[in-house]
């Protein structure tokens, strides 16, 4: 692990909050139903990168425990750790998706929960090109955000300053179709995350593929 990446905003960020995060947000039924069409359409065995992984709670433990290998990657130290110790069954790496090789075509899906928000949005629609490129032609990915039409904003995430940047529902839409995704679905919701003083939230969850 790198100086720069214990330096890292968001590892800063997540290594305070740690296992409370999954506490607040696992069982936000969003996600787990995003899981389930994914889970419908992944071959047996499938090669899956869950972007910015946290506690493995429940993305790559669900994946993993389906058959799939499973690769995360995290910027937070303390996030890896918990992961590895949680989810035996999936690999993860302490590391930047914005610097990490992603050989193209080599994956059969990818998940992206809420990980985008502390790039600014140049970088979001980079790394999303780049996750577009390393799917495999009929591949399929999960992004997910805070739909807010928000730029390099300070807020309070869980007792931390944080800078965030987001988009409305639609201008997320139209971020993956310009990389090269077809959104199949588009799930809006409110949530409130199980944490002390937290309010609704907007999320969007879209559920894409990769047709070219």
């Amino acid at each position: 692990m790198t100086e720069g990446l214990h330096r890292a905003p968001a590892a800063v960020t997540f290594d305070a909050i740690g296992a409370a995060y999954e506490k607040a947000f696992a069982s936000c039924e969003p996600h787990l139903r995003s899981l389930e069409w994914l889970l419908d359409r992944l071959a047996p065995g499938s090669r899956v990168l869950d972007v910015g992984s946290g506690t493995g709670r429940p993305t790559a433990a669900t994946l993993a425990a389906a058959g799939h290998d499973v690769r995360g990657v995290d910027v937070s130290p303390v996030m890896v750790g918990l992961a590895v110790r949680q989810v035996p069954g999936a690999v993860f790496d302490c590391a930047d998706v914005r610097e990490l090789p992603l050989p193209e075509e080599s994956l059969d899906a990818v998940c992206v929960y809420f990980s985008l928000l502390q790039m600014t949005r140049a970088e979001q629609s980079e790394v999303v090109g780049r996750l577009v490129r390393a799917l495999k032609p009929s591949g399929h990915m999960v992004l997910a955000t805070v739909s807010l039409d928000v730029e390099d904003v300070d807020v309070v995430f869980m007792g931390q300053p944080v800078r965030a940047t987001a988009y409305s529902a639609e201008q997320f839409a139209k971020l993956a179709a310009d990389a090269g995704l077809t959104v199949v679905y588009q799930d809006e919701c409110d949530f409130t995350p199980s944490y002390p003083d937290a309010v609704p939230e907007p999320h969007v969850y879209l559920y894409c593929r990769r047709d070219k």
